[in-house]
């Protein structure tokens, strides 16, 4: 029987230096979150330190599956969304690592979603100005132009169309054939978010701040962008010639 109705799903691939961390500020939250790790073979110890917390303190409430090597974001999160669903949870979160999305604004995304009744809440950077620190200017420009070029492309009415913090409720991943989704890079993110769009389900833009990470490496790259760049194409003609399943509550 699951200890609480929502699932946060926390991708790792060498995380040791924040994964104690972000475990604990999550399951220290007055609303009682349950975390999934998906570890795509960490050579740095990750995996051991998610068992240890598990074993010693934490054994009904944070979750581990382990694959065999970096198999891409978006199949990490699709794994998850399965266990998710298999195991019951209701809200089921996307959220990294390495404290760039604020534990503190999970009980924000979760209340958009169960209070306000909407059935995607995105955790925003660009919905109220540019909500980015740390960041080099070339990369706030990179995403915030990204995101810009997506809602030009689609017609997709959303700010922060790459963000990797958010909410769903369960019927949007339940008729989502998640098999069928296509990229596993950050445009995972965007065929997820125009993919409820299109569907429609009814999505909400929780502005937040989002800092870049102080410890660990980054796992972005050049081939991410371009994925996503020319994803974007693939997305706008599937929106004229896919016929979508309808969304259902």
């Amino acid at each position: 029987m699951n200890t609480s109705d929502s699932i946060v799903i926390i991708p790792t691939y060498n995380e040791k230096e924040n994964i104690e961390k972000i475990i604990r500020a999550v399951l220290a939250l007055e609303k009682g979150f349950n975390i999934l790790v998906i570890d795509d073979g960490s050579p740095d110890g990750t995996a051991k330190i998610v068992h240890r917390l598990i074993d010693t303190e934490f054994h009904n409430r944070l979750f581990i599956i382990e694959r065999s090597g970096k198999l891409g974001l978006g199949t990490a999160y699709i794994t998850g969304f399965k266990w998710a669903l298999e195991n019951g949870y209701d809200y089921i979160f996307e959220m990294d690592a390495d404290f760039s999305h604020d534990p503190n604004d999970l009980p924000r995304l979760y209340a958009a979603c169960h209070d306000e009744g909407y059935d995607v809440a995105i955790g925003s950077r660009y919905v109220s100005g540019v909500n980015v620190v740390n960041w080099p200017i070339g990369r706030v420009l990179m995403s915030y132009f990204a995101s810009k070029y997506v809602r030009f492309v689609t017609g997709f009415n959303v700010h922060d169309t790459t963000a990797g913090f958010k909410c769903y409720r369960r019927c949007v991943l339940e008729s989502i054939p998640l098999d069928q989704v296509r990229f596993k890079g950050y445009a995972f993110q965007i065929e997820m978010k125009y993919t409820a769009y299109k569907m429609g389900y009814k999505i909400k833009e929780v502005p937040v701040i989002f800092v870049n990470r102080r410890e660990g490496v980054s796992k972005m790259s050049g081939g991410i962008f371009g994925e996503a760049f020319f994803g974007v194409m693939r997305l706008r003609w599937d929106g004229w010639f896919r016929k979508y399943p309808k969304a259902k509550h």
